[in-house]
């Protein structure tokens, strides 16, 4: 729990000569910009405010590493409050961001599947045969991957299986099933944590791995 008698507050971490040349170096010119939107986040997040400013830092500054920007807006990577404590969470852009630097990706996608659209799965190959939408209701989670050198794969997740996952991984979303809440991104956002967990497992199984999506992938365990 954050207590104000002996944490400093954000903005004095943040304009301590160690700190901005830290994020100086990760991050360039891009260094107070990235400072900025920080604050920002802080400002208009009031569970964020509760939290450790230790941990907002660090959080950031894993992003920084990664230099992925924090705007929730843009998607790609998310300071996210839980027990008074800030952690750093990527988004599914973060992770084609990450993936497409290592420049052996032709294509990268994940996104819903509809009613209908998939008609079968080879239980052997994996290869997904597509059929025909016959509603709008989502019943799954898609993600796929084209290498340059031709190697192609999908990975697909139903939505129970989806849950089922998210209920396992995430300690705030569980929270938030038990007490009637609506306080992580999983019950915010699920289609967005969806598209990004199938296709973190698609990358982790069968993709390239950087040495960033390592880390980004340590990060977000």
């Amino acid at each position: 729990m954050r207590n104000a008698q002996d944490e400093p507050s954000l903005q004095e971490l943040l304009n301590r000569a160690k700190v901005r040349q830290r994020f100086e170096e990760l991050l360039n010119q891009s260094a107070p910009s990235f400072i900025s939107s920080i604050l920002a986040i802080y400002k208009s997040n009031r569970k964020l405010q509760e939290c450790s400013t230790t941990s907002i830092l660090a959080a950031a500054g894993i992003a920084a590493a990664l230099k992925l920007p924090i705007n929730p807006n843009l998607g790609f990577a998310f300071i996210v409050p839980y027990n008074k404590h800030a952690t750093f969470q990527i988004g599914w852009k973060g992770f084609v961001q990450l993936a497409m630097r290592s420049g052996q990706y032709r294509t990268l996608n994940s996104g819903a599947v509809r009613e209908g659209q998939i008609e079968e799965i080879d239980f052997v190959t994996g290869e997904i045969i597509r059929g025909e939408k016959i509603s709008d209701e989502i019943v799954g989670y898609v993600a796929y991957m084209e290498l340059i050198n031709g190697f192609k794969k999908s990975l697909y997740m139903s939505v129970d299986e989806m849950q089922a996952h998210a209920e396992k991984y995430s300690q705030s979303y569980a929270y938030d099933l038990r007490s009637g809440r609506k306080s992580s991104v999983w019950s915010t956002n699920f289609d967005a944590m969806a598209k990004k967990t199938v296709l973190k497992k698609l990358l982790n199984n069968f993709g390239i791995i950087s040495i960033d999506q390592q880390s980004a992938a340590l990060a977000t365990a």
